[in-house]
């Protein structure tokens, strides 16, 4: 049995292969060249892969995120990836290393004193963790004694987070409850 050619491969079939094997985005200039067909004809590509997945009735949708292509999970898939990212096979991030995260994402530059302060505890072990599994990283350093490393989001992060950039975050707004509340709460601790 001979090797299919390039020339004989359907450019959707092979564009849903190449996004289901990578581990980041995929840039259209790069799927252009991979894929053999000009630049031009690569939005009309990943929008065929788009209606093929919506008429098998794939779990998987195709999406533009960091600069690039990549498959993510329908959002009707949602209750069910939950319950896996709570088995013993899914890899979690805990609780506070997801709390550093998110300051990281909404303050950065940030530095570990500043995260601390924050969160009103010691991050440092949060910290390490999001910079080995690649989710933010040092990008520069204080201009003040010890010259503290600051963090900022990897690329990796806006990835995982499906966005092209920071300005697609939600608001912050939306998630802090309004000043009267916060006054309340405050005036309760001050009474303890």
């Amino acid at each position: 049995m001979s090797e299919p050619t390039t020339e004989s491969m359907d450019p959707v079939a092979a564009l849903e292969a190449i996004l289901f094997v990578t581990e980041a985005p995929v840039p259209p200039s790069e799927l252009a060249e991979v894929l053999e067909i000009p630049s031009e004809q690569v939005e009309d590509v990943v929008d065929q892969l788009a209606r093929r997945l919506v008429e098998r009735d794939s779990g998987l949708t195709v999406r533009r995120s960091g600069g690039g292509y990549r498959l993510y999970s329908r959002a009707d898939t949602y209750p069910y990836l939950e319950r896996f990212s709570s088995s013993a096979t899914a890899r979690r991030i805990s609780p506070a290393a997801l709390e550093v995260l998110s300051v990281v994402a909404y303050r950065q530059p940030v530095s570990r004193s500043q995260i601390n302060e924050i969160r009103g505890v010691d991050s440092d072990s949060s910290v390490r963790s999001l910079e080995r599994m690649g989710l933010i990283n040092e990008v520069g350093r204080l201009s003040v004694p010890g010259n503290p490393a600051i963090y900022g989001t990897s690329d990796l992060f806006l990835e995982k987070m499906g966005i092209n950039g920071l300005t697609e975050l939600p608001p912050l707004a939306d998630h802090v409850p309004p000043a009267e509340i916060v006054e309340t709460l405050e005036e309760t601790f001050k009474d303890e």
